[in-house]
């Protein structure tokens, strides 16, 4: 699928937003290296809540947002990913004796909690979950209940374009400015430069750190 979008003209992506799937985080290192890769905070949230009595599933969840809500002002890039990994560090020692479970779940991948960072804030509440992909598939499901069964693969892509078509409106939602432009440009420089260094004692190439 990659390599046909890959020949379709697609650019490597900047960021991949996913929850565990660890097929398609292969697939992804493998064809598109140089992307960022964002776990779903959403996912996140509802992992560690799901590992404390339902009594304290409102604390931790509670816990867990105000892990990465960053100030106003803040500045997008390296020092907002410092401070959430120090909130991260802080949740952790609150919370690992009375729930170590819960912190272990939060502590596996931290990285990839927090690429979202590293972009320009405007697009934070946006570029940290998986909700722009999760909604069509509820729309999808919600259509196909009502039909029962669909009368052939030309109906079934039929629907899922339309469904697709119509939500892609909410995703042009993202704000771009002439900074906001230059502040990906950047980024995507850095990322690349990233890709092409190589690494003297091995010789392989570097694969950039979300």
């Amino acid at each position: 699928f990659l390599e046909d979008l890959k020949a379709r003209g697609l650019r490597a992506p900047l960021l991949v937003i996913s929850d565990g799937a660890s097929g398609l985080l292969g697939a992804v290192e493998h064809k598109v290296p140089t992307a960022l890769r964002q776990r779903c905070l959403i996912h996140r949230a509802r992992n560690v809540a799901a590992k404390v009595p339902a009594e304290h599933r409102d604390e931790l969840e509670a816990a867990f947002w105000a892990i990465f809500d960053m100030p106003d002002g803040t500045v997008p890039g390296e020092e907002a990913v410092r401070a959430a990994q120090r909130n991260i560090d802080a949740f952790a020692r609150r919370y690992e004796r009375e729930f170590p479970a819960a912190v272990k779940c939060l502590l596996t991948h931290r990285q990839a909690l927090t690429a979202y960072l590293r972009f320009p804030a405007e697009h934070w509440k946006r570029i940290r979950h998986t909700n722009l992909i999760e909604r069509t598939f509820g729309e999808t499901r919600r259509r196909v209940k009502v039909i029962g069964r669909l009368p052939g693969e030309a109906s079934c892509l039929s629907l899922v374009w339309a469904v697709l078509d119509r939500a892609s409106r909410g995703w042009r939602g993202l704000t771009y400015t002439p900074a906001i432009t230059r502040h990906l440009t950047v980024l995507r420089h850095q990322l690349d430069s990233s890709a092409d260094t190589i690494d003297d004692q091995s010789g392989q190439a570097v694969t950039p750190a979300a």
